[in-house]
């Protein structure tokens, strides 16, 4: 590795440390105990589920408690917003327009982590614990302007280490703060483990059998992420006599999961969003429907391979525009072998994208419900998804093509100077 490459490691490693001081650190008038006492109670739910994307901040109600999700939620409301006007879309493909459309991104984030953080700030009040002790030290009005604020500011900084990691070390840097908050979970969750072997509620093949069906699941995610169509591209001689020093590529890589990750963690925010709010209600009618919507309930894991496979059909419409790729193909010359330039070449592959994205949203929601469903018929007590799996391997793969490209380029870096 080069110098420059390890420094933007260990630049991605001191953020990601940053990042996991700051879930240590609690909203003013809170007691931690009573809070905890509750997730602990709500550890196979909607609300475990926030709690571990969030790598257990929530649990300690750090000033990161709603984490990044805010930005992720922000980003694809200015995403649908963008494919729906077309002045919107013309405003994110330009350079200026582009710190623009951020800045509202920005300030869109703002806007909703206040309001989570004043509805989460309004719902501490009624949360008592075992001891009848409450939740909330302080004022009611006073704990609620800090609390806004600390989330405010913890969410912020955040996105600010994201967009540091992303600019100065190696990966996406909203990706892996979500990768961070996963993994730092596996020892908690493993201590777990271990101790529900030695209490008996637990047996040793029933762990070998957890083992295989993560490793599977794994490899299952590796092979087709890995997948891509490659439509083969060829240039016009007078193009190739230009680039005879350059490298042309003669092929469109069109991958068979275009959307990426994205369809899962929209469709679990929005599964767990009523989940989560109704786990509060005393009504009897309103605890059933709450039920029914809990993770480890068969019924939020059809609704959670419907809602994927729908978003993944979704978003890969709006990610991949087949008139562009279209236009600056004929733009640079080139042309796909058998099919006329323009329209026909936006339709070809628009045809092509949808077959691979049909069996791309097949896998997104057979991988994000089946680990789970052959976890519960072996009786294992606690929640194990694959949506994390899912999330934490598409981190990885990206992360390590970052570093691989970075390495590439200094390679070509020398030679280009040793030839000078």
């Amino acid at each position: 590795m080069s110098k420059d490459l390890i420094n933007k490691i260990l630049i991605t490693l001191g953020f990601i440390f940053i990042y996991r001081l700051l879930a240590y650190v609690p909203v003013p008038g809170v007691n931690i105990d009573v809070v905890k006492e509750f997730f602990d109670s709500n550890a196979n739910n909607a609300l475990g589920l926030v709690n571990m994307f969030s790598g257990n901040a929530v649990e300690r109600l750090s000033i990161i408690s709603l984490g990044i999700m805010p930005y992720i939620t922000a980003s694809i409301i200015m995403e649908l917003l963008a494919a729906t006007f077309p002045a919107l879309g013309k405003m994110k493909k330009e350079r200026d327009g582009m710190q623009k459309y951020m800045q509202i991104i920005r300030y869109t984030t703002i806007v909703i982590t206040l309001i989570q953080s004043v509805g989460v700030s309004m719902g501490l009040n009624s949360l008592t614990g075992q001891s009848g002790q409450g939740a909330i030290s302080i004022d009611m009005d006073t704990f609620i302007a800090v609390s806004s604020i600390s989330m405010l500011t913890g969410t912020m900084l955040l996105m600010w280490i994201g967009e540091q990691i992303t600019q100065k070390g190696i990966g996406n840097g909203i990706s892996l703060i979500i990768f961070a908050g996963i993994v730092s979970a596996i020892p908690s969750a493993i201590g777990g483990t271990i101790d529900l072997v030695n209490n008996g509620q637990m047996s040793f093949l029933t762990v070998i059998a957890i083992i295989v069906i993560i490793l599977a699941t794994v490899g299952a995610i590796i092979y087709v992420e890995l997948g891509e169509r490659r439509v083969p591209v060829s240039y016009s001689r007078k193009v190739m006599m230009q680039n005879q020093n350059k490298r042309v590529m003669n092929y469109i890589p069109i991958k068979v999961n275009l959307a990426g990750v994205i369809p899962a963690i929209f469709a679990s925010a929005i599964l767990m969003f009523p989940a989560t709010i109704l786990q509060g209600s005393q009504n009897e009618y309103l605890l059933v429907v709450a039920d029914y919507l809990s993770p480890t309930s068969y019924t939020f894991n059809l609704f959670m391979f419907l809602f994927v496979v729908f978003f993944a059909f979704f978003y890969a419409s709006i990610t991949f525009n087949a008139k562009d790729i279209s236009e600056n193909l004929k733009k640079q010359g080139g042309f796909i072998p058998g099919v006329r330039p323009g329209a026909s070449t936006a339709e070809f592959l628009n045809e092509t994208a949808s077959r691979l994205t049909f069996w791309g949203a097949i896998y997104l929601g057979l991988i994000s419900t089946v680990p789970w469903l052959l976890v519960k018929a072996m009786g294992v007590p606690f929640y194990f998804g694959g949506v994390a799996v899912l999330i934490v391997v598409q981190v990885a793969i990206d992360t390590m093509r970052k570093i691989e490209a970075q390495q590439y380029m200094n390679k070509y870096e020398t030679l280009s100077a040793v030839g000078l």
